[in-house]
């Protein structure tokens, strides 16, 4: 029988979308790397791509070439009750789909324990923004996400949000700028 970790791996290595629990919000997301992808992601939400959206990572090493870090600089230590997504140098290869009209780009260290093992299972990080349309509410729970984005995504992965509640902080690496507190 196969997991819905699997399940999650196998759509999105076929060029798939899903909706999935991160720490503290359903997020909708796809493999980086596949821009049409990314694109389907931007019009389900109907998010104008020039905002960018976030990459999730399982460990630091998933977001080698996707970010350019000084050799003196790394990502914090990840705190699972306040997750904070870093803007941070993109690499030369990140697409504006995912930057948007920014130089850098959105990461984080996902400590929400399905978004993770989807990561591992990919072995790749994976584009992540909330579960609702632009401008509306974040969706709270999976019979909110199924009646919104089902048959709009092409999986569903069950579970829920944790360990956090509500959107992430975001912050800027080199200067430690909260621009979206917690």
């Amino acid at each position: 029988m196969t997991t819905p970790v699997e399940t999650a791996a196998r759509v999105l290595r076929g060029g798939g979308v899903i909706a999935y629990p991160t720490e503290g919000v359903f997020g909708l997301g796809c493999l980086p790397d596949n821009l049409n992808a990314v694109q389907r992601v931007l019009d389900i939400k109907r998010r104008d791509a020039a905002k960018g959206l976030i990459l999730i990572a399982a460990n630091a090493a998933q977001l080698e070439g996707w970010i350019e870090i000084a050799d003196d600089r790394e990502l914090p230590a990840v705190d699972p009750q306040k997750p904070t997504t870093w803007i941070v140098p993109a690499a030369e290869k990140v697409d504006y789909l995912l930057r948007g009209a920014n130089a850098g780009i959105a990461v984080r260290i996902t400590t929400n324990p399905i978004a993770r093992a989807i990561c591992e299972a990919v072995q790749s990080p994976i584009v992540s923004t909330s579960a609702n349309l632009s401008g509306e509410a974040i969706v709270q729970n999976q019979a909110e996400l199924r009646r919104n984005f089902e048959g709009l995504v092409d999986y569903i992965v069950p579970g829920d949000c944790g360990p956090s509640s509500g959107a992430s902080q975001i912050s800027i690496l080199a200067t430690g700028e909260v621009l979206r507190p917690h």
